[in-house]
């Protein structure tokens, strides 16, 4: 061949190199994706906030006789209840103890849940409800209380004050004190009806209150007779006469003996 041919055949075999390498490289790239045009998301919507939940009151316990909550005291029980002023309708003078732990918390006589920061008291005659202005007569410092409970069950005490009551009163540290009782205000007679019964005890051993529970029952058909055991380990035995009547405790009361404790007049209301 002429070298003309020669180079014309080069140039040729270069041009298809060149087509086959640009056919190479065009086909090993990444193909374009076709452009979409997509329509912005929407907004977000604004989540509502759970409604809250309607404002409800305290949980309080079961009402307790007289409309109270166990929980739950009243400004006059806690406070030193008023009344209208007036002559004292009975006046009584002796020992008062006071009496808080083990009997905080407890039913008292009246069905009441005993509080010993209210200013309330224990008398073993008077009637429950009865308003009573307490004098200490060492002091001279006085205040009122309400008789919620039947005590004090101790020969020479007349009256049982409540924590609160005691320390008003300046007998919350010597424990006893002598005091005055005027009693301002009750809601039934002092003198006439009423229930009442005869309080023995309290007696260390258990055998001992059985003991008399059933002497007693042998000699007084007609009466009731119970036994039970008090906060502070004490047995006592509670004599109901016929009638509850006021003159038949009384003889019983006066009847009845025993080596160990005492016997105690009470009315029941």
């Amino acid at each position: 061949m002429t070298p003309h041919c020669w180079a014309f055949l080069r140039c040729a075999a270069i041009r298809s190199l060149l087509a086959t390498l640009l056919l190479l490289f065009t086909g090993c790239g990444h193909p374009k994706q076709a452009r979409v045009n997509v329509p912005p998301p929407p907004e977000p919507a604004v989540a509502e906030s759970p409604a809250a939940p309607p404002a409800t009151s305290s949980t309080r316990n079961g009402p307790l006789p007289g409309g109270k909550s166990s929980n739950e005291n009243s400004v006059s029980d806690i406070e030193q209840p008023t009344i209208p002023a007036g002559p004292a309708l009975a006046t009584e003078i002796g020992r008062a103890s006071w009496y808080g732990p083990p009997y905080h918390n407890r039913r008292g006589s009246n069905g009441e849940i005993y509080d010993m920061n209210a200013m309330t008291a224990a008398h073993r005659t008077l009637p429950l409800g009865s308003i009573v202005r307490v004098t200490n007569l060492k002091t001279g410092h006085s205040a009122m209380v309400r008789i919620t409970d039947r005590g004090p069950f101790i020969r020479d005490r007349v009256l049982d004050l409540s924590l609160a009551a005691a320390r008003k009163l300046d007998v919350y540290q010597p424990g006893v004190a002598e005091v005055k009782l005027e009693v301002m205000q009750t809601p039934v007679p002092i003198e006439t009806g009423g229930k009442w019964a005869v309080q023995i005890g309290g007696f260390l051993d258990e055998d001992a209150a059985t003991n008399l529970a059933d002497q007693v029952t042998r000699r007084y058909h007609t009466a009731k007779v119970q036994r039970f055991n008090s906060p502070v380990g004490r047995w006592w035995v509670l004599v109901r006469v016929a009638g509850d009547d006021r003159q038949r405790a009384q003889e019983l009361a006066a009847e009845t003996q025993t080596s160990e404790g005492a016997v105690f007049l009470v009315r029941l209301d």
